[in-house]
């Protein structure tokens, strides 16, 4: 059995089609870079016939820079009655000089009668035309049987036939499409072996994600006989997504034995997943498998205790194989074990009973009691313990500070300003700053000030703020928990602040951000 796997992305094309995605020729080339590096084979960079964004993306892409790469321009088989040749949109692909090229036909007749509006002879023309006219000009044609999976269950006969005419051309690839993501994975893996049998040459598979299943369909087609698989890099794309190849690609290569990535990238898929990302705009979901920072996250006092004596008991890999991190919750269900296994990782010497351990479990739970919680706030408990055991000191000092919310006249946010003073090593610095809400107001001035010692801090920005009230029946008088989380563009951190006041609360968390960036700036660089 062939155990090589090309993987085939399709982020710029397929992601790009996704809801709150828009990406920049800039940002384009920042994924290939990503996904480049990470030792990917195929990458689909868009469609030049349909928007001049893709166009001009092609004009500004240099191959040559991303040796190892092959890359695709995207598009349809020819219009019904005009020749491949003559087709604008058709020959608009060989403008983007790429040496593969991705042709979509339909597979279903349904969609041949009711969306193309042709007969089905005249399909098989038009796929079988395309297809040999890029073979023509010299390309490495990948044929995506767009619906394949609907088209043979409606009508198999035909579905194959497709199939051949893509063949008959001279496709170097057949790809079935699992469009509509409705279909099961047994359902995947009969049909795609049928194809490998019958037609003996290499074939892809293609699926989105509306039933949920992309992942598995993916990899029972690669079991059944399919030597490409398509997806995106993070799994999003149109309506519900495609095919998540951060997850697609350690399943088969770390559990199955298929080389899918250079062995030395695994390690790098996490930092990648993290990049795109961030370039994408989206944020890495903390739930995604493998390489969100909730896939090795253990909360219950069980699970912490098993996984410390033995990863394997609730660790399916070893989260370093993808380049992720175990992590272990504080929470009302953790135990000392939780603590020291926590603790563990910021001191790595720390005995179960010593008076350090014991000194850092009365800490947290005074402090639970106050209202803080630690389970979503890693960098702000590091910080706690760092202080506690006197093996940190603070970078700065929060002297004071004012804030000011007005009224909005309804036209926008309600304007906010700060006023801050911080020392640094025996220096002050002032400084003032407006922002949509007190918070924003606060923070902008926070690291106003502190950009004058540390510029750095330019990169850091907030993502994400949540409060809860803690004491409802305080009403007004109630303290307040603030979450924040922070970035760097590289990685993410979670602090906490409590108090009766929310601003008080945020300055807390605020600065522990802060001082939880200082600390780490220089133990670890973006990949």
């Amino acid at each position: 059995m062939n155990k090589t796997i090309a993987v085939y992305d399709t982020t710029l094309r397929d992601g790009a089609q996704a809801e709150d995605v828009s990406f920049s020729v800039d940002d384009k080339l920042k994924v290939i870079g990503a996904l480049a590096g990470l030792g990917v084979k195929y990458i689909e960079a868009g469609n030049p016939g349909s928007n001049p964004k893709d166009l001009e993306f092609f004009r500004v892409l240099d191959p040559a820079e991303f040796p190892g790469v092959k890359f695709a321009a995207f598009g349809s088989t020819r219009r019904r009655g005009v020749p491949a040749a003559e087709d604008a949109n058709v020959r608009a692909l060989l403008t983007a000089r790429t040496p593969v090229v991705a042709i979509f036909g339909k597979s279903w007749d349904f969609h041949v009668r009711e969306i193309l509006k042709t007969g089905l002879d005249e399909n098989l023309e038009m796929i079988r035309d395309t297809v040999k006219f890029f073979k023509d000009n010299g390309k490495e044609v990948v044929y995506d049987a767009e619906h394949f999976f609907d088209g043979a269950k409606a009508d198999p006969d035909y579905a194959f036939r497709t199939l051949e005419a893509a063949r008959d051309g001279g496709a170097d690839w057949l790809v079935l499409c699992e469009t509509n993501g409705g279909a099961f994975p047994g359902e995947v893996a009969d049909f795609t072996r049928r194809a490998v049998e019958r037609f003996k040459m290499p074939v892809g598979i293609h699926c989105h994600d509306d039933g949920g299943m992309a992942v598995a369909n993916s990899i029972l087609a690669v079991e059944a006989g399919a030597t490409q698989v398509q997806g995106t890099f993070l799994g999003f794309g149109e309506r519900c997504g495609n095919a998540n190849l951060s997850a697609v690609i350690p399943n088969l290569q770390l559990k199955r034995g298929y080389a899918c990535l250079p062995a030395e990238s695994m390690p790098r898929l996490k930092s990648a997943a993290c990049f795109i990302a961030e370039v994408s705009n989206l944020g890495l979901n903390k739930r995604l498998p493998f390489v969100g920072d909730s896939a090795f996250a253990h909360k219950g006092g069980m699970h912490v205790d098993g996984v410390m004596k033995n990863p394997s008991t609730f660790e399916h890999v070893d989260p370093e194989s993808v380049g992720n991190a175990r992590r272990v919750l504080m929470s009302e269900v953790s135990g000392r074990s939780a603590v020291l296994a926590k603790l563990r990782n910021i001191l790595p010497d720390l005995a179960k009973d010593s008076p350090e351990t014991r000194k850092v479990v009365d800490r947290v739970k005074e402090l639970e009691h106050q209202g803080y919680q630690f389970e979503a706030a890693d960098a702000s408990f590091e910080l706690m313990v760092r202080k506690l055991l006197g093996t940190f000191k603070p970078s700065f000092g929060l002297e004071r500070f004012l804030v000011t919310a007005g009224r909005s006249n309804g036209s926008g946010p309600s304007p906010a300003s700060a006023t801050i003073k911080i020392s640094v090593g025996g220096r002050e610095e002032i400084a003032a700053a407006e922002g949509n809400g007190p918070v924003d107001a606060l923070d902008r001035a926070l690291r106003k000030a502190l950009e004058v010692f540390f510029p750095a801090l330019r990169d850091v920005r907030l993502t994400d703020f949540k409060v809860r009230v803690l004491d409802p029946a305080e009403a007004t008088a109630a303290r307040v928990r603030v979450l924040l989380e922070s970035t760097d563009g590289c990685g993410l951190w979670t602090t906490v602040g409590v108090s009766t006041d929310i601003i008080e609360a945020s300055a807390i968390a605020l600065a522990d951000s802060i001082d939880f960036h200082l600390l780490k700036k220089g133990e670890a660089s973006c990949a």
